[in-house]
């Protein structure tokens, strides 16, 4: 799926709600103020055609209430952008690194538990196994309810499922997230329990 140009710059709002690695997301709106979207503009570095590729080609394959959706794309000229469902909540790292908003341990129970469904519907529910190797509070984003959905998988890559063990060179974590066997073989092998 493919959209124009100027839906694009018309779904864009003028300010940008954050500013990551890899580019800016804004929230914007679509079809006469009745959708509203995320878009994530991806910037010039090499490294974004790869990312732009794995997030297209990773998130077109997931249907799951607990992983975000996206629901266009834009790859014209030199303009890269993912359109997705709009999480009005923001990400799970504004609640649990704040002092000023919590949440019940009911509701983190209930938050770890819809994360958790989705990395299942990421490891086992597809035709290959999807290994995000991002997992971290700021990749997992909050909707009306707070309901978590995984997202951000610019680092994700895609294995056989019957695959147990997957290559070092698919290593892609941030550091402080990183499983240990990530650093070093002598702990374990790569896995989608990598992500846990």
């Amino acid at each position: 799926m493919d959209i124009r140009t100027s839906l694009l710059s018309l779904a864009i709002s003028e300010t940008s709600s954050d500013k990551g690695g890899y580019g800016s997301l804004y929230k914007g709106v679509l079809q006469r103020g009745e959708v509203h979207v995320a878009v994530k503009m991806l910037g010039n570095s090499n490294c974004n055609g790869e990312e732009f590729i794995n997030e297209v080609a990773t998130i077109c394959k997931i249907h799951h209430v607990n992983v975000v959706r996206l629901i266009w794309f834009c790859s014209k000229n030199n303009i890269k952008a993912l359109i997705y469902e709009f999480m009005s909540q923001g990400s799970l790292d504004k609640y649990i690194f704040s002092s000023e908003k919590s949440f019940s341990w009911e509701k983190l129970n209930e938050i770890a538990l819809g994360i958790a469904r989705g990395l299942n519907c990421l490891h086992q529910g597809c035709d290959m196994q999807i290994v995000h190797f991002d997992i971290k509070p700021h990749n997992i984003l909050l909707d009306n309810n707070f309901g978590p959905k995984v997202a951000d998988f610019g680092f994700a890559k895609l294995f056989p499922r019957d695959d147990s063990f997957m290559p070092l060179s698919a290593m892609r974590e941030t550091i402080g997230y990183i499983a240990p066997e990530m650093v070093s073989r002598s702990i374990g092998v790569i896995s989608s329990k990598s992500d846990v």
